[in-house]
């Protein structure tokens, strides 16, 4: 016998090995099918998001002065004062300039008018790309033939053709083309301001570049190739900031614009992940259900001379390769979903994307699978170590065999892969160390729920219910029960899956804008004071109330705490927020706090005192990027003239809200002889009400600005429903997976509730006893489990939204609804299928086929 087993040790090297996982596997296809549905759904998930960024990225960086139009850009808010002429003069003068400002554009002979975005442009503007119009030629004549160029929707919605004419302000140009696109207008702003592009000469006649008027100037630089960007910026930027002006380069655009869409598929690749970690789940699951199949055949191997390394390695060997198979096909499928994202999200992205195979994600997915399966599996395959010989002849068990320190390191070895993948997707450790905690906390509670019920069962047993009750109780907490097992598995799917939910529902619920009953839903801007009364009789002409009418008067921060903005932007160790020291801010003043402001520090003041310094209020992120609080002295300078304040409270202010916010308020009797304009705030009742008002308007001010909230609204609303279909697209791998899990679990404990179901109708139980009996049982595990996981979402999207979000969460009610009863019904429906063969066949006939 020794010299047989060492003749076998030899022969049994890898090559033999790796034959006999593949005759193994090819007999065991059908009992591998939940396995490879794990690694598959889960790896698209994360490959067909993490590709689709990485495509996005490049896409971005290679397309980044075409985005732009030229290499650099300087840009202010105000005419370019002697040292940022200078400047300019000293990089060779600007080979492109700009003055843009949004205004109500109408149309001479045509009904309708529109909010637009002038632009006008002086020189050979784009530096880089092109601007696409019809006729192609508009593009580069509209100069030199003093014609307009409007954007190619806006024409089309209006009934517009090349030859009308448009009016801005006192100007009235005949349009030479459709403007189909333009560098620096996104497809987002152009829905609300759509681009309209005229020779700059005209723009100081049409009379709109007047005191409050937001105006942009613009100078585009085409640079030498030998330019170092990065040296340029750090040298040119502080100077520029210091004079009220920005450089931005096309790199630091690229990077910027990468950096925003990033966090977007940064969001998507943590949904992926949970469909990945389900998929782990279900993984580990299906191996243990396997091996508890295959234990017979691993005694059998040792009852011929294979070792236990060896038939351990076999079983390990078949799985990486059924991993790598599952890593291609899940990475190839990722792949081809990928094609849809474009389609999905072309009105919200700043490039046309065009997508190309990743080869770092390939290999990422490949590498998944192989991991994920290997690991995941390492535990269950463990029992095929301490397998008896005997076990070809009769049953043994020998669930409780394994070694600890073993099942310690495979556990670590998983906590390790989840955290380096977390670190993977999210770049920052600190999250990924709370993301692992976050799942090590989340399988303790489960495990501490599903102990806690047995022993309360235990010790409050209702001994007086019916025998069918009684027993579905028992055996709960019966020796082999799983009972913990099937709680985690089925607490853990349906926590990660309801998370997803309250998080999307969290998002998606902060973004939102619902129309209020009260609310306006028009506002005009650049009202100038000595029009106020006009505007205002015009909006009530046409049967409209006047809503808000606001004073808005436009200054800079001079000093924080008597030190000035000057000596602050050159102090290096200084933390204030560069943005307080830059932005031009419009304030307004009143006596009283509106619905979207909450006092958080310090008493409201709404009229200034007849001593002292003047009070003022501070949005609670001014107070804290500027480093001020209650008490503290802050300068203004307004247009010319220094007004010393003090900070006399803080205000919580909801951003979110469709109505003007302010970071300043003054009390009244301080900002009323201030140069100042005023907004305006109607709510018109249908689109024919607001085309009316607004033709009324534009023909009678020129100068105003009117935003109609409707087709902003509109437009939100269309975005937020792509990113509400992409999230849910995603979510439904997560929600497969999950399943997935939940069948791979409830199949784990079907040997044991087998045994049980025989002995009862050996003992003269009948059949619908015992599919009673079943269905409560798994209706307890399934509600415990479920709960319990809906319960922990809960709290973990509750913390979610105060710490990360900063948002109040208002939870849905679908969860508790839909997925709580439908995760039931999916458990009881599995189990009792489990067991049907128990039901229909002889006691005898079952025990042969599950133990033989």
């Amino acid at each position: 016998m020794p010299n047989q087993n060492s003749n076998f040790n030899k022969k049994a090297n890898f090559n033999w090995l790796l034959k006999m996982a593949i005759r193994d596997g090819r007999a065991s296809k059908k009992k591998l099918i939940l396995f490879m549905a794990s690694i598959v759904l889960g790896i698209a998930a994360v490959v067909s998001i993490q590709s689709f960024s990485n495509n996005l990225k490049d896409n971005i960086a290679l397309q980044s002065k075409s985005l732009m139009g030229a290499d650099y850009r300087i840009d202010m808010d105000n005419e370019p004062n002697e040292r940022v002429q200078s400047i300019m003069d000293s990089l060779g003068s600007p080979d492109s300039e700009e003055i843009s400002f949004a205004s109500m554009a109408a149309f001479p002979g045509k009904k309708g008018t529109k909010l637009v975005r002038v632009r006008g442009i002086k020189g050979d503007f784009p530096l880089y790309g092109e601007m696409e119009t019809e006729p192609v030629a508009a593009a580069r004549n509209y100069l030199q033939n003093e014609t307009a160029l409007v954007d190619a929707t806006l024409m089309l919605q209006l009934g517009i053709e090349v030859g009308d004419k448009i009016k801005i302000g006192e100007v009235t140009l005949p349009i030479g083309g459709s403007l189909k696109s333009v560098p620096g207008s996104a497809a987002i702003f152009s829905s609300i301001a759509p681009p309209v592009i005229i020779p700059h000469k005209f723009i100081e006649k049409t009379g709109l570049v007047q005191v409050g008027s937001r105006i942009g100037y613009n100078y585009y630089f085409k640079a030498e190739p030998s330019l170092n960007f990065e040296k340029f910026e750090e040298k040119i930027d502080p100077i520029l900031d210091a004079n009220d002006a920005d450089l931005d380069t096309h790199k630091s655009t690229s990077e910027r614009l990468g950096r925003r869409y990033e966090n977007f598929g940064k969001f998507l690749n943590l949904v992926a992940f949970i469909a990945l970690l389900l998929g782990c789940i279900g993984i580990a699951s299906a191996i243990h259900i396997y091996i508890k199949e295959k234990l017979r055949s691993v005694a059998v191997l040792k009852c011929l001379g294979a070792s236990r390394k060896q038939t351990f390695f076999i079983y390990l060997i078949q799985i990486a390769i059924i991993g790598l198979i599952g890593g291609i096909i899940g990475t190839s499928l990722g792949l081809v979903l990928q094609q849809l994202f474009p389609l999905i999200l072309q009105d919200i992205l700043p490039v046309n994307v065009e997508i190309s195979f990743d080869l770092r994600t390939i290999f990422m997915g490949i590498l998944l699978g192989i991991l994920m399966s290997v690991l995941f599996a390492l535990y269950p395959l463990m029992g095929t170590l301490y397998v008896s010989p005997l076990q070809a002849l009769r049953v043994i068990n020998n669930d409780g065999s394994k070694s600890t320190t073993a099942g310690i390191l495979v556990l670590l070895g998983i906590f390790l892969f989840i955290f380096l993948f977390a670190f993977w997707l999210l770049e920052d450790w600190k999250y990924s160390v709370f993301f692992v905690l976050g799942i090590i906390i989340t399988f303790s509670l489960l495990a501490g729920v599903a102990n806690l019920f047995m022993k309360m069962i235990r010790k409050y047993f209702p001994s007086s219910w019916g025998f069918i009750s009684r027993q579905s109780l028992l055996n709960l907490f019966r020796p082999q029960n799983q009972t913990l097992i099937l709680v985690l598995a089925i607490g853990i799917g349906t926590f990660l899956i309801s998370t997803l939910y309250f998080t999307k529902d969290l998002l998606l619920a902060q973004a939102s804008l619902e129309e209020q009953a009260k609310s306006p839903n028009m506002i005009l801007l650049d009202v100038q004071s000595e029009q106020q009364e006009q505007v205002a009789a015009t909006i009530q002409a046409n049967q409209f109330p006047v809503l808000e009418n606001i004073p808005i008067v436009t200054m800079g921060v001079e000093s924080l705490k008597g030190r000035s903005v000057n000596d602050i932007r050159e102090d290096s160790t200084s933390t204030v927020n560069g943005w307080i020291l830059q932005h031009e801010f419009r304030t307004t003043y009143r006596d009283s706090l509106i619905d979207s402001e909450v006092l958080e520090q310090g008493e409201w003041i709404g009229n200034k005192p007849a001593n002292g310094p003047i009070p003022i209020s501070v949005s609670d992120n001014f107070a804290k990027d500027a480093e001020v609080s209650i008490g503290d002295e802050v300068s203004f300078n307004v247009q010319g003239v220094l007004l010393n304040t003090v900070v006399g409270s803080v205000r919580t202010v909801d951003w979110s809200r469709m109505q003007l916010n302010f970071s300043v308020v003054f009390p009244s009797g301080v900002l009323e002889d201030a140069p100042q304009f005023r907004v305006l705030t109607t709510k018109v009742k249908d689109e024919t009400g607001s085309a009316e008002l607004q033709q009324a308007l534009v023909s009678k001010f020129p100068n105003v600005t009117i935003i109609d909230l409707r087709q902003v609204l509109s437009l939100i609303e269309k975005i937020l429903s792509k990113i509400s279909w992409l999230i849910n697209f995603i979510a439904f791998f997560s929600i497969l997976t999950g399943i997935i899990v939940l069948i791979g679990a409830v199949r784990t404990s079907k040997y044991q509730r087998i045994r049980e179901s025989v002995l009862l109708r050996t003992l003269g139980a009948k059949s619908d006893q015992i599919l009673k009996i079943l269905a409560l049982e798994y209706f307890y595990l399934g509600f415990i489990g479920a709960f319990s996981g809906i319960i922990l979402s809960l709290i973990s999207s509750q913390l979610l939204g105060y710490f990360v979000f900063e948002t109040s969460f208002i939870p849905s009610l679908i969860p508790f609804l839909i997925l709580l009863p439908g995760i039931i019904i999916l458990v009881m429906s599995i189990g009792l299928s489990n067991s049907l063969g128990v039901i229909k066949s002889p006691p005898l006939v079952v025990l042969r086929k599950e133990l033989q």
